[in-house]
């Protein structure tokens, strides 16, 4: 039987035994990892040639494409950036998610004070430095349903910036260290792509207040929340456009050193009469030849209703109709071919009434204390 020794494997131990020549093999980065494996992960192919190539795109000079990730000083953190990239289909938006301004039904004077705070700064920064540095922590908050991730995505659309939509799925990790290591790799991610823009949703669930009477916080949380304050503050000292955004339904519920760092407080409320018209025009639209539908009486009765629940009422009043449709289908004994399906009628007032009858608004009871906070801590429109 031969004596060759047993061939070397990933679980092999080289204790005292003779080193093997290694093969030649093919040069790759110091980490180890292919250059396959980042263009898998980051999906985007970048040309040197190209990089100095820049056009303007709605008036904004669109960044040049450059490489997923940044040079980092460790495998081990460049392990965490393809870790984080890999959710790069839902987390990481590169290009724009296709929401207008004008898609945005009121909302005037966030849309204004985002404009401000985001837009301008990308689209003229000569304007922009000193003590006009832009803003870097802008926070949206308001009742649920008011369009607060809509306007994020705008902010994202009309920039032109690498979107980072992140959850705090994103950055909590079972092993220990791993949450802050990754909060550090997002936030050099985002100045790998700047101008980014890294939008925190329901903020509240990541940095809730710290310590306190009768709140129990775990030592790992804490570490997580304090490294996110330090990688804010340090956007402060840095030229590069990073903004964070985020959004919350419980303000009151942010640590106040996080309310230090997101400058700009901006509410979002309920939709006015003029916005409510304007998303029952844009949803339950007059077809002509049919009776007209009492857009004034849905405007007057959908008081205290937010963008969601107007959605939902609009949905319910286009239910009736096809109510009717299947309900008259299912008397029938014989099936009817697909192609032959009789149309869906059209929305009568009458469905109106049973619609609203049928839809109750969810966050009107609230809405004083995000008025309270606004005025406590709120960012306003001086006109």
């Amino acid at each position: 039987m031969a004596t060759d020794e047993p061939s070397l494997t990933r679980w092999s131990f080289l204790f005292g035994r003779k080193k093997l020549p290694e093969e030649p093999q093919e040069s790759k980065p110091e980490d180890g990892s292919s250059s396959n494996k980042e263009e898998d992960a980051s999906q985007v192919a970048t040309n040197p040639s190209q990089e100095g190539n820049t056009r303007l795109t709605n008036g904004i000079r669109e960044k040049p494409k450059k490489s997923m990730f940044p040079p980092f000083e460790s495998a081990e953190t460049r392990a965490l950036a393809e870790s984080l990239s890999r959710q790069a289909i839902l987390d990481i938006i590169r290009g724009n998610p296709n929401v207008k301004w004008e898609s945005i039904k009121g909302l005037e004077n966030a849309k204004r004070l985002l404009k401000e705070a985001v837009v301008m700064p990308i689209k003229y920064p000569s304007y922009f430095n000193g003590l006009l540095s832009p803003w870097k922590g802008i926070l949206l908050f308001g009742p649920p349903g008011t369009g607060k991730t809509m306007l994020a995505k705008a902010v994202a659309t009309e920039c032109n910036t690498t979107f980072f939509n992140i959850s705090a799925s994103s950055v909590v990790s079972k092993w220990r260290g791993d949450s802050e290591k990754l909060i550090r790799v997002l936030f050099d991610l985002a100045r790998h792509h700047a101008p980014s823009t890294i939008f925190l949703d329901e903020i509240d669930a990541i940095i809730s207040q710290r310590g306190g009477e009768g709140r129990s916080e775990h030592e790992a949380s804490r570490r997580l929340k304090t490294e996110l304050l330090i990688q804010m503050d340090g956007l402060q000292k840095t030229n590069e456009l990073v903004f964070v955004l985020a959004a919350t339904n419980l303000p009151w519920e942010l640590d106040a050193a996080m309310l230090r760092r997101l400058e700009k407080r901006i509410l979002v409320p309920l939709p006015d009469p003029e916005a409510r018209r304007g998303m029952f025009e844009m949803l339950l639209p007059s077809q002509p030849g049919d009776e007209p539908l009492p857009h004034d009486v849905l405007v007057e009765k959908s008081e205290g209703y937010s963008g969601s629940d107007i959605r939902i009422l609009c949905k319910e009043a286009a239910m009736q109709p096809l109510r009717r449709t299947l309900a008259s289908l299912e008397d029938t004994e014989e099936i009817v071919p697909e192609d032959e399906l009789p149309k869906v009628g059209p929305i009568l007032p009458e469905d109106i009434d049973r619609a609203l009858s049928n839809t109750r608004p969810s966050a009107h009871l609230h809405a004083h204390l995000y008025d309270k906070f606004n005025d406590d801590y709120g960012s306003q429109i001086i006109k």
